[in-house]
């Protein structure tokens, strides 16, 4: 099966784009959480790749 990036259905706190980026990387999904700050405190260019991403990435089907 062909992996895929998805915004996550399950393990999400705003979009799910951090618990779909952790899952794709197959990584705990707080680690991703825990960058994206450090990225949005830097620079402030995370809370407009976090916007573009929920956009952008289709949400994951559940069955």
């Amino acid at each position: 099966m062909k992996k895929r990036l998805y915004r996550s259905a399950t393990d999400k706190k705003l979009c799910g784009v951090c618990a779909g980026v952790a899952e794709y990387f197959e990584i705990d999904p707080t680690i991703i959480r825990l960058a994206w700050v450090v990225f949005t405190l830097l620079g402030g260019s995370g809370i407009l790749a976090y916007i573009i991403a929920a956009i952008v990435m289709p949400s994951e089907i559940q069955q």
